[in-house]
This record gives structure tokens, sequence and C-alpha cells, in this order.
């Protein structure tokens, strides 16, 4: 899974805080509003990015829609397991590594990890 370009992200953004799929030129309004500048892509260079997101496995879209419909089809926690699972994987030590992570938690972050990896033994 490929870390996310800045309109990549952005498009993401959109999606991930979104309630309900939008269309292209909802997202191209809404980037537009999250951008400095306040102008918007063209709507194509948004299409481009969709289609881009889709091929990647980061998005799904309602083709019965008329405009279609985005939808993240990764949720954010997802994306950010996978990035943590890809560095981890091109680790020489993936022990070493764990255990610098482990040790850069705070304390209630290391009580989730503890949670969480005691409900997965059960």
């Amino acid at each position: 899974m490929a870390n996310l370009g800045e309109l990549e992200r952005a498009v993401m953004d959109a999606l991930w805080d979104g309630d309900a799929p939008l269309s292209a030129g909802d997202l191209r309004d809404r980037l537009a509003t999250a951008r400095e500048t306040g102008k918007a892509p063209a709507l194509t260079t948004v299409l481009t990015v969709l289609s881009r997101l889709e091929a990647k496995g980061f998005v799904g879209r309602d083709r019965d829609a008329r405009p279609h419909l985005y939808y993240a089809a990764l949720s954010r926690a997802g994306h950010v397991a996978d990035l943590m699972r890809e560095v981890l994987e091109s680790s020489s030590d993936r022990t070493e590594a764990l255990a610098y992570f482990v040790g850069s938690v705070d304390e209630s972050e290391a009580e989730v990890l503890r949670r969480l990896l005691a409900d997965r033994s059960v």
C-alpha cells in the first residue's frame, strides 16, 4: 500500500470525513474549501485522482448513480495499519523495530496494546 500524494490525501480526507458517498463535483467543492487558496482543482483532475485511488483499492464507486458516487473503500485506520505493516515488513530486524516502537509509546497507548494483544489471543 503506497503512500498517498498531496491531492490523493486531500481526496481521501474528504471521503473519510464525509458521512456519505460524494460525487466528483462535491469532492472538488470540498477540496476548494480545504485549500488555503480556496481554488478548486479542475473536475478532470479530481476524476483522474479518483480513478487512480480506485485502482489502488482506496476508493469505490456506485456505478449505478448519476453522477457516480465515490466512497472510501479502506478506512483511515486501515490505511494507517497498512502503512505500519509495510514499514515493519521492510525492516531487516522486525523484533528490534517492534521493540523500538513499543518503547516509544506512552503508558495509555501501551495499555491499549496490551488489551488488544490479550483479546487477540483468546
